[in-house]
């Protein structure tokens, strides 16, 4: 009989575990002391850490291996994460070609890694090719996959090798994998980019069909192999393959290596699928054993809450992810599919998201705790340090305020479809039967920066939704498309729209503010004021009646001739206050203060006779946090997709694409500059079916900010790690890159090589020298220019022609007399200071390297470098690994 998966009253799905405990006794041999032994050796310091499995065992793999893998091999990758409170990973990759014993091995070895590191690492099941965007981010210039293993002799870095000959086939656009095919012109297709690895010379050839993004990647996948596996001595050439005439020298090395082209190229290969992150359909099964049998039965479908989830058990998280290997086969999804183990308290931001609510044990409220309007709960008075938001954006983008609202504001109503200025006396006080463009302006750094809120009423009609939407671009473009636009749902205005109003922001549910228009009064209006302080208060019109009441707020009660000020029990001082000053935009009659409990009849006549109100005592809860997930947008294959960013960088930000970061409280949708126009037209809708979908069961107005690259507000930079204001500004752009690789010095380079280095496919039965391969290497402790070691001669590199009499450490610098020395990049990059030759200063690890060198890491002049910021250096230093 068939398995079945269905409601909560069919049949759970069990199995019998005594195939389990025959796995485990298959390996109880792993359990050595050596194996214990193996751990000892495992760092707790943030980072990566790789390991093989070779002969049952665990063997460590060299940093200048990290992103080759061996597709007959299996691996275990652990990365611990930076801040206060860390984190680790544990992964295990499978190669497609690997045993049934390494994979075996390597599930062990892992459960073994989380007992050794305390039992809090989330652990990731990853088949090759099917790697989840965590794994890859681990890897931001692609992954390498090897044909062979390390059983077959061969290893994973050798630096300096360069008997290499390969071809790499490069895929990807946000997630790059290459992988080893035969070295021919067969191999080749319009769509794809295709890497020719000669050792010492790497010629990049772009498909005609291939676009800037996938050719920029190719180049970053280029520069690291050089870099990483060549100590940076390799030289690049691109050829365009729909342009090859203009690059005749780097044909002929084609021609030369791959023999001349018969016939026409195969055409472009449809690129993967990208992933759906989201599925409507997630449930939760409870596994509990049940007379010697795993039992997995469903207990709920989404939206989830976190109350299911009890201490003493054990649950699958279903979303087409998160399972075991029985029950993967018996729901018959693929063997690729991804599998996440992770214990109580250390659950990711993804399983987070699943839950309609999540609190961490021993949370405690902090600044500008987020709360829902209509929940009993106090609202935390917080005051701004302007100058504090804007030197800390990480501060700006968890309190979602870019500043405290003392910029300079503008209203247009939408009037006859038209804009129409608002009397500034009347600011603040929106009538739900209109809609609204609030321009806001403010400073950073002496630059203004603008926000563009469209606040759309509740009643309003869709041609003035439309209006006010077309509107809004109008005012955009009339400002170079600086200002953020951000869309206001009325009743769901963020935190910094209220701060704006200075206290003072009324919304009426219906009516209009267009003057001379009479609003029908209809009887007795009760507002309902929330807020402690002018950066967090507003007054909402609620229905006249008793039960809009709650005991922990101040409400206005006023018709034609009385106006009554309502405090809850609940309410503190300052909320009278403001409730107070409040009530003088409403009304200028003189207030009767009301005390909860004290009521005259008159006050219950208004409201149309006493009832029941919520008068609980005041809940502390505050909205969950859970932390922020960047996602590029994606309709390419006329289905809404998005793909997950991990341990997103702002290097992630794709100039081409509409990405979203989702904050929670906050939609952004951040538009590049070369993003395709359906893209952008489409970005809307994008939001609102990423809301729609979200298992979490979201709230479908949570506020929509479009952020335009270049004009990204600190609420939106602050939760990247580092943001450089001039990254799109500095020669990272395919074009700019392709240009330095181009110069006539490398090209010449790369025909010398060809012409001093044997490339005859044919040797060694067809097959070629991979990095790492059998050949030996020689040692890494080299210096340019003397000895520490031989170093086989290379007649093109001048640092080879130095006198090598003796060996000098003295940093290279204007003051330096004589022949300075040199070291080998491998010396420097990603040392620690107890790594380091002795006399190298730390601090100046990039005064060691050649010139050449020196601009291979660091991709500018040694002049020009010492030009910038110190800022600017230390950036450049810690993305080379010399810092």
């Amino acid at each position: 009989m068939e398995p079945r998966f269905g409601s909560k009253n069919e049949k759970p799905w069990s199995k019998e575990r005594p195939s389990l405990r025959q796995t485990q006794h298959k390996f109880s041999r792993m359990m050595s002391d050596d194996n214990q032994d193996t751990f000892k050796s495992v760092s707790r310091k943030p980072g990566l850490q790789i390991w093989t499995i070779n002969n049952m065992q665990m063997v460590p793999v060299p940093a200048q291996g990290f992103g080759n893998f061996f597709e007959g091999d299996c691996y275990i990758v652990l990365f611990m994460s930076k801040g206060s409170v860390q984190s680790a990973d544990i992964h295990y990759w499978i190669g497609n070609s690997s045993s049934q014993d390494e994979q075996g091995a390597a599930a062990i070895f892992v459960t073994q890694l989380d007992e050794h590191l305390g039992g809090g690492p989330v652990q990731y099941r990853e088949v090759q090719g099917n790697e989840s965007p965590r794994f890859r981010s681990y890897f931001k210039n692609g992954l390498i996959y090897k044909k062979g293993g390390v059983a077959s002799g061969f290893h994973h870095v050798d630096t300096n090798v360069y008997n290499v000959l390969r071809l790499l086939h490069v895929k990807g656009r946000k997630h790059v994998t290459a992988s080893e095919v035969e070295v021919s012109w067969s191999s080749f297709n319009n769509g794809d980019i295709f890497l020719l690895d000669m050792g010492k010379a790497i010629v990049q050839w772009n498909g005609p069909q291939s676009n800037r993004r996938e050719k920029l990647k190719a180049v970053l996948l280029a520069q690291d192999i050089r870099d990483r596996e060549r100590g940076g001595r390799a030289q690049i050439g691109v050829v365009e393959g729909g342009d090859e005439k203009d690059s005749p020298e780097l044909m002929k090395v084609l021609m030369a290596v791959l023999g001349q082209r018969a016939g026409p190229l195969k055409e472009a290969l449809p690129d993967d699928t990208p992933d759906q992150v989201q599925n409507t359909s997630v449930r939760l099964y409870h596994v509990f054993e049940n007379s010697g049998n795993l039992v997995v039965q469903e207990v709920a479908t989404q939206p989830l809450t976190q109350d299911l989830l009890h201490s003493s058990d054990c649950y699958i998280l279903d979303q087409r992810g998160s399972s075991v290997m029985g029950y993967i086969k018996a729901k018959n999804y693929p063997s690729s599919t991804g599998v996440k183990v992770m214990t109580e308290g250390g659950e990711s931001a993804m399983f987070k998201h699943m839950f309609k609510s999540w609190s961490d044990r021993g949370q405690t409220q902090g600044l500008g705790s987020a709360y829902r309007m209509g929940k009993i709960a106090k609202v935390e008075q917080v005051k701004f340090d302007v100058m504090e938001l804007h030197a800390r954006p990480e501060l700006a983008a968890q309190q979602r305020m870019v500043d405290d609202g003392s910029g300079d504001v503008k209203v247009w109503r939408i009037e006859d479809l038209e804009l129409a200025e608002v009397n500034p006396s009347t600011y603040g006080q929106f009538y739900g039967g209109d809609c609204y463009l609030v321009l806001y302006t403010y400073q950073i750094s002496n630059q203004q920066q603008y926000i563009l809120y469209m606040w759309q009423g509740r009643h309003a009609t869709k041609d003035e939704i439309t209006a006010s939407a077309y509107q809004a671009v109008d005012v955009d473009n009339k400002y170079n498309g600086a200002p953020v636009q951000v869309r206001v749902v009325m009743g769901k205005e963020p935190r910094h729209f209220l701060a704006i109003f200075k206290g003072k922001l009324v919304i009426f549910e219906g009516g209009t503010g267009r003057p001379g228009v009479a609003n029908p009064e209809g009887g007795a209006r009760l507002f309902q004021v929330r807020g402690t302080n002018e950066v967090n208060t507003k007054a909402t019109e609620v229905p006249s009646r008793a039960s809009s009441l709650n005991t922990n707020d101040v409400f206005l009660l006023k018709n034609d001739h009385i106006c009554f000020l309502w405090y809850g029990k609940g309410c503190s001082g300052d909320e009278r206050v403001m409730g107070r000053a409040i009530s003088d935009v409403l009304s200028k009659q003189d207030k009767q203060v009301v005390m909860e409990g004290q009521e005259p009849a008159e006050f219950w006549v208004n409201l149309g006779g006493k009832a029941p109100y919520a008068s609980d005592k005041r809940l502390q809860k505050e909205e969950p946090p859970h932390s922020p997930r960047l996602f590029e947008c994606s309709n390419q294959i006329g289905k809404f997709r998005m793909t997950e960013v991990e341990d997103f960088a702002q290097s992630d930000l794709d100039e081409e694409d509409v990405m979203l970061l989702d904050t929670w409280e906050e939609i952004f949708l951040w538009i590049g500059n070369s993003a395709n126009q359906y893209e952008t037209k489409e970005a809307w809708n994008s939001a609102q079916d990423y809301l729609r979908t979200h298992p979490a069961d979201r709230d479908p107005d949570t506020p929509v900010l479009f952020v335009k690259q270049g004009f990204e507000p600190p609420t939106f930079t602050g939760w990247f790690n580092a943001w450089d204001p001039h990254k799109w500004s500095g020669g990272n752009s395919y074009e700019e890159m392709k240009k330095k690789l181009s110069d006539p010095a490398s090209l010449s380079q790369i025909t010398v090589d060809l012409n001093n280095t044997n490339l005859n496919k044919s040797a060694g039965g067809g097959g070629y020298g991979a990095p790492g391969g059998p050949a030996s290497s020689p040692p890494a402790d080299r210096i340019h220019g003397g000895d520490l070691s031989p170093r086989p001669s290379t007649p093109s590199s001048p640092s080879t022609q130095r006198n090598s009499a003796s060996v000098n450490l003295s940093p290279s610098s204007p003051s330096t007399g004589g022949s300075a020395m040199f070291l080998a990049p491998e010396l420097l990059v990603n040392k620690t200071p107890d790594e380091l030759p002795a006399a190298v200063d730390p601090e100046l690890r990039e005064d060691y390297l050649s010139d050449k060198d020196f601009e291979n890491l660091l991709g500018t002049t040694r002049a020009d470098f010492k030009r910038l910021p110190k800022w600017r250096q230390s950036d450049m230093k810690k993305k080379a690994g010399l810092f």
